[in-house]
């Protein structure tokens, strides 16, 4: 397949096939066709033939698509054959939070180091790992063969730290704390802001009772 640019709301849309395809494989689905995976995701046939036929389709005409190929093959598009190494920076409610989640390790994703700044924390036992101090990440980082770091740390650390962690080798960082970072090229960074969830789902409600409004006004002109 020829490379080409993959739209960010095609690769942002991914996940959730997959997700929806693993529990479909789960149920034991053989194959499924666009338009019942449409009426399961609420995305339109058409919407999901273009998404797949940017990497080659996977579907056959009459049949539809194979549920546990196109399941792998999405995994593979996504890296989710690999085994990516990750340590979280930050070990308070938030950094134990993603520790204890277990899910990450279903994906690849295998925690192996706990760091905070703060002594207090510094030996905590957080699922089998050890919350060390920041000091130890370099090495750290060298030994374990680490390409992921998250950070669940006050924003006004995380800029120094982001660019602490690029020097020591990190390839990609999962960034909660509430700064935009600007990485060097070819360092993948996603930003997570928590509050812009809830902005939206609140600007949601809003725009939802408006109408709702406009409609009952309406009706009893």
């Amino acid at each position: 397949m020829d490379e080409k640019e993959i739209s960010q709301a095609v690769i942002s849309r991914l996940p959730r096939y997959y997700r929806y395809l693993g529990e479909l494989k789960f149920e034991g689905v053989e194959r499924i066709s666009s338009q019942e995976l449409s009426e399961l995701m609420k995305v339109t046939a058409s919407q999901i033939r273009q998404d797949f036929n940017n990497f080659g389709g996977f579907g056959q005409q009459g049949y539809g698509y194979n549920v546990e190929y196109l399941y792998q093959e999405i995994g593979k598009i996504l890296g989710l054959d690999k085994k990516h190494n990750l340590i979280i920076i930050g070990a308070g409610n938030l950094g134990q939070a993603l520790a204890n989640y277990m899910n990450f390790e279903r994906r690849g994703f295998i925690i192996r180091g706990l760091f905070d700044c703060n002594s207090r924390l510094h030996g905590t036992i957080i699922r089998d790992i050890e919350v060390q101090p920041m000091e130890k990440i370099k090495d750290f980082v060298k030994e374990n063969d680490i390409d992921i770091a998250v950070l669940t740390i006050p924003k006004a650390s995380a800029v120094d730290v982001a660019e602490q962690l690029v020097q020591y080798g990190i390839r990609a960082i999962w960034n909660f704390a509430h700064v935009d970072l600007n990485v060097p090229e070819g360092i993948q960074v996603e930003n997570v802001h928590l509050s812009d969830s809830l902005m939206r789902l609140s600007y949601n409600i809003n725009r939802y009772d408006s109408e709702l409004a406009k409609k009952n006004s309406a009706e009893n002109a």
